[in-house]
């Protein structure tokens, strides 16, 4: 499991990166190889949708689990395993409609898809290619008969789903990897999406210092930027401690849509009502 990383210090910072470049020399060469890598990407791919595609695509060709953050088999199953868990404690049942974005190579979605009732699971992701290792994922633990939903999509909209239709959206490590615009898209379409009493789970990389990314990859935001994005889209949106017990490297934060407030009643008039 991710250790909780240091939630004050700014990573683009020249002190930061001395410091870390003394403190982990051999992973200099890898550092130095990705940012060629990345810096070339984002000269041909302007938006960040394109560039990240690009990115996941160079990635889930040397290892599809390595390439949705696990660095060895067995750490892809604990952390599927930890997130099925979570949202099971949380309410999720068999007959739940989950909405699972950037699902991935299906790391928590084969649990998922195996748990809830046929045709319940509907996962997106901006990767075709890692969509291809979600759908041998699929195979491997024969889970056609659940009949799950795999989507490619393009943005975050989610205007090609129906209102109202989701107890469950779920993202982990989405917006860890995602600026500022592309999650005020999402949570200015999700709440669409939700059933009543439905609630969103994302992830996100927390910091109290200056908010930043590394690389365009990675990116680090206040918690109190996240709630308040929601807010201004009609969300209420909690800080989940459970969640951050658990040893995580990223916290979490739930979304719910606000109830309507009801129109106060019109005001008798007295006098009118006299005989």
């Amino acid at each position: 499991m991710a250790s909780r990383k240091n939630l004050s210090i700014d990573r683009t910072a020249l002190a930061h990166k001395a410091r870390y470049a003394v403190a982990h020399p051999q992973r200099i060469p890898a550092h130095v190889r990705r940012a060629v890598r990345d810096r070339w990407l984002a000269l041909k791919h302007r938006d960040h949708v394109g560039y990240y595609r690009a990115v996941m695509a160079s990635d889930t060709r040397r290892d599809p689990e390595a390439a949705v953050g696990s660095a060895t088999h067995k750490g892809w199953l604990k952390l599927g395993e930890l997130q099925f868990a979570y949202l099971c404690e949380h309410g999720l049942t068999p007959h739940s409609r989950l909405l699972d974005i950037g699902c991935g190579n299906l790391r928590a979605g084969w649990r998922l898809i195996d748990y809830l009732e046929p045709g319940h699971y509907y996962g997106i992701d901006i990767s075709p290619d890692v969509l291809i290792a979600a759908k041998r994922t699929l195979t491997t633990h024969s889970l056609q008969d659940r009949l799950p939903h795999l989507t490619l999509v393009q943005d975050l909209t989610l205007d090609f789903l129906p209102e109202g239709h989701f107890d469950v959206v779920h993202a982990h490590s989405v917006f860890s990897h995602s600026p500022i615009e592309i999650i005020d898209e999402c949570l200015a379409h999700v709440g669409r999406v939700l059933a009543p009493g439905g609630f969103f789970d994302f992830t996100f990389d927390r910091t109290v210092g200056p908010e930043h990314q590394v690389l365009r990859e990675d990116f680090y935001y206040r918690t109190e930027t996240l709630t308040g994005l929601a807010a201004r889209h009609g969300l209420r949106a909690r800080f989940m401690e459970d969640w951050e017990r658990l040893g995580h490297g990223q916290s979490k934060i739930r979304v719910t849509a606000e109830p309507a407030t009801p129109s106060p009643a019109p005001e008798r008039d007295r006098t009118a009502a006299q005989p």
